[in-house]
């Protein structure tokens, strides 16, 4: 079976608008959290959140083309061109029709929704945006950057709540697997810190209220952890086959190597308490990159600072490793990032990645009380020196979905 590589990578995030600054602040074990400036958010109980800092969607398209994209489109096509300009790839009349662009969004564009609403109840319906349907739809950032390079190849959104990203670089990998497609263009995009999106979060009882001390907040895997913090960002990848990366001289990064993806049938926000089907998803994974437990030397985790989650996760290692869970590092870098919903596990494939290339594993910040109940080993606060040869990732999402990626050095 031939080999999908990796041969662009983009990103924009609560720690950068670049896939070098973000993993220099990651590694630095910056915080992306502080106060809301998107919105006033004088009347919610939530004031903090993760934004996305100094995006000027003018440094990547005209004016025009800005106003009829979403926040969420925007940042899309941002990410969408520092990966295909770090790739190299090049599209042609021959080619274009075997490029997919399989780009997920959770929720869409959020902003756009809550703007129209607001119209309309104060019965302005006829001042509606004509484009508010393409700017509202979570498939529109794949479409428009389908658009953008003129990828003819299959194009779609895939909605798996906090898996989407990871769902569908993995539904991308598995078409390219099949023979479908030579390329894709996969990762995933979120805009959600709006009025409507932090108050409906909150309303979950998922977020942290540390309004006043968020510099220690999210506190994934700490004992006195209180919720996550919401992010927003997106995270672009561009993957080839191997025989088409070579072909063309492309820098190949490294092998997405594997993918599973499970659901809980449990509860609709809750995880399974046991983790039984992120353990399945973890071992699908495994499965699929031909690896064995004893390969995996770093685990990007879910981790989003809520009990439920860490404590659940935390039994879905140990039930995927066994006594090996206890000696593989894992980190949660949404204690920097914040949890940027769909597009979280997009990111942290980058993370993986350049955890390979560069030998040096993110911590998980802020953490301070160990939780008897997740008592992996967490990289507390500091960035730790290792030679990895693959990694995976978990995003689980509500709904019950689960999905792992597994990347491997590639040689």
């Amino acid at each position: 079976m031939e080999r999908i590589v990796i041969t662009g990578m983009g990103t924009l995030n609560p720690l950068g608008l670049t896939v070098a600054e973000t993993w220099k602040n990651v590694t630095a074990g910056v915080s992306g959290v502080g106060p809301i400036t998107m919105f006033d958010s004088s009347s919610l109980l939530i004031h903090i959140a993760a934004e996305v800092k100094g995006f000027d969607p003018a440094n990547y398209m005209d004016a025009k083309e800005a106003r009829r994209r979403d926040r969420f489109e925007q940042l899309t096509a941002a990410a969408a061109k520092e990966a295909v300009q770090s790739s190299g790839l090049e599209v042609t009349e021959a080619n274009a029709g075997r490029i997919g662009v399989i780009i997920s969004s959770a929720i869409g564009g959020l902003t756009t929704l809550q703007e129209a609403v607001l119209i309309v109840n104060n019965d302005n319906p006829r001042k509606v945006s004509p484009f508010m349907i393409p700017m509202l739809m979570s498939n529109g950032g794949a479409g428009l950057v389908s658009i953008d390079y003129g990828f003819k190849g299959p194009s779609f959104s895939v909605a798996s709540a906090c898996a989407s990203g990871a769902d569908g670089i993995g539904i991308a990998m598995m078409m390219m697997r099949s023979g479908m497609i030579d390329a894709a263009i996969a990762g995933a995009t979120e805009s959600t810190i709006t009025m409507t999106g932090v108050a409906a979060f909150d309303r979950v009882g998922a977020m942290s209220r540390r309004n006043d001390d968020y510099s220690m907040t999210p506190q994934p895997f700490d004992k006195n952890r209180d919720g996550l913090v919401m992010g927003e960002g997106s995270a672009v990848l561009v993957l080839e086959m191997e025989s088409r990366a070579k072909a063309r001289g492309a820098s190949i990064l490294a092998e997405l190597a594997g993918y599973g993806s499970t659901a809980d049938a449990f509860h609709v926000t809750a995880p399974h308490e046991q983790g039984e089907g992120g353990a399945a998803a973890i071992r699908m994974a495994l499965a699929s990159a031909m690896a064995n437990p004893e390969d995996v030397g770093y685990i990007n985790a879910h981790g989003t600072g809520t009990q439920l989650n860490d404590q659940s996760e935390t039994r879905a290692v140990k039930g995927a490793f066994g006594d090996l869970a206890h000696k593989i590092p894992i980190s949660s870098t949404k204690s920097m990032t914040g949890h940027m919903m769909g597009a979280t596990g997009a990111l942290e494939i980058i993370f993986c990645v350049q955890a390979i290339r560069e030998g040096i594993l993110p911590p998980t910040i802020h953490y301070q009380t160990p939780d008897p109940e997740c008592d992996l080993d967490v990289i507390p606060n500091k960035a730790r020196e290792k030679k990895i040869d693959l990694a995976i990732s978990n995003a689980f999402g509500f709904g019950g979905h689960n999905a792992v990626l597994a990347v491997r050095r590639y040689s």
